[in-house]
C-alpha cells in the first residue's frame, strides 16, 4: 500500500486520485449517455449541410441560377458536368440532414455528407481542412456507433 508522505493514514485504491478522476467519468458517461450525444451530434452536422443546401434553391427544390454559377466557377468539380453536380449537392444536401434529424438511415446518411465533405477538401476548398476535419469527426461518430435510441433507426430495429 502506498502512503501519503508525512501521514500515517494509507491511500487505498479507492481514494486515489485515478479512482477519483474515474469515478468523475463514470458520472459524465452518465449525464452524456451516447443516446444523447448522438442525438446532439445528428441536428448540429444536419443543420450545417441543410442551411448550405438552402441557399442553392428557391421554394421547394427550384435550383437558383446563383447555384449553377458556383458549379461551373468556384465549386467546379472534375468529371461531373456543373448542372448535374449543382442538383445532386443541392438534393444531398436536403435529404441526408433530414435523414439525420429522424435518426433513420443514420449510417448511410452519415456516410453520404462524409463523401462529400471529402469531396469539398480534395476538390473545392482544400485549405478548409480543420473546419472538414470537425464534420468528419462527427460523421464518423454517427458512422461508426449509430443513431442512439432516440431515433427511427432504433424504433425500426436498425443498427
Amino acid at each position: 500500500m502506498n502512503s501519503h508522505v508525512g501521514t500515517s493514514t494509507p491511500v487505498t485504491h479507492d481514494q486515489g486520485l485515478r479512482a477519483r478522476w474515474n469515478r468523475w467519468a463514470d458520472r459524465l458517461t452518465r449525464i452524456f449517455p451516447h443516446d444523447l450525444l448522438a442525438l446532439a451530434t445528428r441536428g448540429g452536422i444536419a443543420a450545417i449541410f441543410f442551411l448550405s443546401g438552402r441557399t442553392k434553391v428557391e421554394g421547394f427544390l427550384t435550383l437558383t441560377d446563383s447555384a449553377y454559377e458556383l458549379f461551373r466557377t468556384e465549386y467546379k468539380l472534375p468529371l461531373v458536368p456543373p448542372e448535374i453536380a449543382a442538383h445532386l449537392a443541392a438534393y444531398a444536401e436536403h435529404l441526408f440532414p433530414v435523414l439525420l434529424v429522424l435518426g433513420l438511415f443514420t449510417r448511410l446518411s452519415a456516410l453520404a455528407l462524409l463523401g462529400m465533405t471529402l469531396v469539398i477538401q480534395v476538390f473545392v476548398y482544400p485549405d478548409a481542412w480543420p473546419t472538414h476535419l470537425s464534420w468528419a469527426a462527427l460523421l464518423l461518430y454517427l458512422a461508426g456507433r449509430g443513431a442512439g435510441r432516440l431515433s427511427l433507426d432504433h424504433l425500426l430495429g436498425l443498427r
